[in-house]
């Protein structure tokens, strides 16, 4: 099969699109026909090197895969060959794409029980969009952050693929959005998506401007999966009981803390982690019933996941990028 195959960790020069050796499908795996694969930042983590993760190499990263059944295991039940199929990429072997080979392929091998009938409403693009983005977000806000309708919610990084989602999810579910991106271009489209407030963080303080657009009393909860130097700002903006959510640190994770605020507001700051099948499934069938819109989408060929990847460090996109096979 053709794959993008990091040869080493680094650069993108090191991203390689050559034959691979196909996966081996053990009785209760499926293989997968991947017709569409999302990219996400923690496929640039995998290619950079990231400490405490060792990765073996050549490796396969990509985890958001839609596509056909190409082949059965022996015990697998339920499943035909050519059936439509999302993948819940959180395995029970690990994370696809961080612990076990990915799917930036044309095949991909992954356990049974991790596999979704893909809505028919729903095309393997729409469907690429979903599982990490979307599975976060449900995990984040519901599971984790608790969160209810008539907050008021700040999202910062708001414009890429869990930033549109968080935005979206939110509106959906009742609350109320001020969301953050770095250009007038992104907020206007951020006012499209749903959001109630935008802020442009390159010409305006975005702490600053919250609290304003809070009536001085502060946000319900902030949703900061950046880091760096948006940290002590996002902690500022919150009211007294606030919430501030994180599933990431795109910016920096090694950011100072002004913990004044968290003692004198009684703030709640809440890590999340991962998803569940069902977060996956939920967030495709409200997308499926138009719940929450279909979230723009820039495709590259999978030959050419170097470029898409350097784009996605740049922040040169909204809503989702899509690798094709």
């Amino acid at each position: 099969m053709k794959a993008a195959v990091i040869e080493k960790q680094g650069g993108i020069e090191n991203i390689v699109y050559r034959d691979f050796t196909d996966p081996v499908v053990g009785p209760r795996d499926v293989l997968v026909r991947c017709k569409a694969v999302g990219l996400n930042y923690f496929d640039i983590f995998v290619r950079q090197g990231m400490p405490g993760l060792p990765i073996p190499m050549p490796w396969i990263s990509g985890a958001d895969a839609a596509g056909e059944i190409a082949a059965l295991g022996s015990e697998v039940k339920g499943w035909r060959v050519g059936d439509r199929c999302l993948i819940d990429p959180l395995t029970n072997e690990g994370m696809m794409g961080e612990e076990v080979q990915g799917a930036f392929a044309e095949y991909c091998r992954i356990p049974s029980e991790f596999v979704i009938p893909l809505d028919p409403r729903l095309s393997f693009v729409d469907g690429a969009t979903v599982p990490a983005n979307y599975g976060t977000v449900y995990r984040m806000l519901f599971t984790n952050g608790q969160i209810s309708a008539g907050d008021l919610v700040l999202v910062l990084g708001a414009s890429g693929g869990v930033g549109t989602a968080t935005v979206q999810v939110v509106k959906a579910y009742g609350g109320n959005v001020i969301a953050c991106a770095g250009s007038d271009e992104k907020c206007e489209k951020l006012k499209a998506l749903g959001a109630d407030h935008v802020i442009n963080y390159s010409t305006h303080d975005f702490s600053k401007e919250a609290w304003r657009i809070s009536g001085k009393k502060g946000v319900d909860v902030c949703v900061n999966f950046t880091g760096g130097n948006t940290w002590n700002p996002s902690i500022r903006a919150l009211k007294l009981h606030g919430k501030l959510l994180t599933c990431g640190a795109t910016a920096g994770f090694d950011a100072q803390t002004d913990i004044r605020f968290i003692w004198q507001r009684e703030l709640k700051i809440c890590g999340s982690n991962g998803y569940t099948k069902e977060d996956v499934r939920r967030g495709m069938i409200d997308m499926a019933d138009g719940k929450i819109q279909r979230p723009e989408v820039r495709t590259f060929p999978l030959s050419q996941l170097g470029e898409a990847e350097k784009v996605m460090e740049s922040r040169d996109f909204f809503g989702k990028i899509v690798m094709i096979p």
